[in-house]
């Protein structure tokens, strides 16, 4: 790799053969290239008027957000995580190191136009395009242009969370299709394998390493649970119902004090959502969104039913993947995000550790406006328990 960084900085990074097998240079530039084309898609509409948004705890400014994209890609595929390795851009380092830049000072930084913005963004594209032109990368340019990508994929679902919770357009089309049965899977009691094996390509630091759980009996929801499932609940007096919440998504409910989800609204009679910058009609069969933790918690003693834990979510998805219905939106647990055995950081510490002090629960699967690169049966999302910002949902466990 041309600029790595030095052996001190190095010191503690894992062995990046265990991320075999890597995908050719071909399949990592059509990666980077659609990663690239979408990011231009979602902020085709930014200029610098448009890019000042209100400062909210949920998102970023977005014209900060793509200059971040940009310097992660090159502080880790082509300055190796060095710091002392200059950037293209000379004072990348002060203004997109999200680590060392807290989250409401990106509101006040001198940041480039939105044009100078894009020239570093095109110019680090073309500069990751020109390292992956040829041979085999090797296993550490591997793994960085994935995380690289990765990372990029995260910020592109993330750059849709933000037209939706600020009202905007999403200047992209997206799919949503129906619901499939709602039957549940019976899955007998016995042992699994928690977590990624090495061997089975690029992994994030939290899902390492494969380690054994034993489950009980139990059976599952086949898919999400829907939008009439939950209207029902709405209906009944569901968001009225002290007896139907935990304390700390009581405390939340009265917080927010809604009597439905967020953007959902009724008038005469009729339901309706906001999907971006539209109202559209609640449809039935279609998945309900945009629920915390703590209303998927409430539904389930609603229903007389419970959230999956990550253990078993990861256990049916890696052995009934023919009858699980997943992949429309991200799937609360009831998991608290929390290393496994053996945890150690990857060089880019800041993915998991700080995150684990604090509560944050763990989601599972991925929603339709992430790309299919990305899910993979042991990845984990995580989030506070009262977001519902995020594409998100759950499917729900018998008692």
């Amino acid at each position: 790799m041309g600029n790595i960084a030095e052996p001190l900085h190095r010191a503690g990074w894992p062995d990046f053969a265990l991320y075999r097998p890597h995908p050719t240079t071909a399949r990592l530039r059509e990666w980077l290239v659609d990663a690239h084309q979408r990011t231009r898609l979602l902020t085709q509409n930014l200029d610098d008027s448009s890019a000042v948004v209100p400062m909210l705890a949920i998102v970023n400014p977005p014209i900060w957000e793509l200059g971040h994209v940009a310097w992660f890609q090159e502080f880790w595929l082509h300055r190796g995580g060095n710091s002392n390795t200059p950037s293209l851009q000379p004072h990348a380092d002060r203004w997109y190191d999200s680590a060392r830049v807290a989250h409401d000072t990106r509101w006040s930084l001198d940041l480039p136009d939105i044009d100078a913005t894009r020239d570093y963004v095109d110019a680090v594209l073309e500069r990751s395009l020109a390292l992956l032109d040829g041979d085999m990368p090797d296993d550490e340019q591997a793994y960085f242009a994935q995380l690289a990508i990765f990372h990029q994929d995260m910020h592109n679902e993330a750059f849709s969370y933000t037209w939706q919770t600020l009202s905007l357009p999403l200047p992209i089309s997206l799919g949503e299709s129906s619901l499939s049965s709602a039957a549940d899977i019976d899955v007998p009691a016995g042992m699994i394998m928690l977590g990624a094996r090495p061997g089975n390509g690029f992994v994030f630091d939290n899902e390492k390493w494969a380690h054994e759980v034993q489950l009980p009996a139990f059976s599952i929801a086949r898919r999400i649970v829907g939008n009439a499932e939950f209207r029902a609940f709405v209906e009944s007096g569901g968001y009225t119902r002290r007896d139907w919440w935990t304390e700390a998504g009581w405390a939340s409910r009265e917080r927010l004090a809604p009597d439905h989800p967020r953007y959902w609204r009724r008038e005469s009679g009729v339901w309706s959502l906001r999907r971006f910058d539209r109202w559209v009609p609640l449809a039935d069969d279609a998945p309900v969104l945009h629920v915390s933790a703590y209303e998927a918690e409430a539904y389930c003693r609603w229903a007389g039913r419970r959230l999956p834990t990550e253990s078993e979510w990861e256990c049916i998805a890696q052995s009934r993947n023919e009858l699980f219905d997943c992949g429309r939106a991200w799937e609360w647990t009831a998991s608290r995000f929390a290393p496994y055995p053996g945890f150690s950081a990857d060089p880019y510490r800041e993915y998991s550790a700080p995150w684990f002090a604090e509560e944050h629960r763990v989601l599972r699967g991925g929603s339709f406006v992430t790309p299919r690169r990305l899910m993979h049966a042991t990845f984990r999302n995580f989030y506070k328990p009262d977001r519902a910002d995020m594409f998100c949902g759950f499917r729900t466990c018998a008692l």
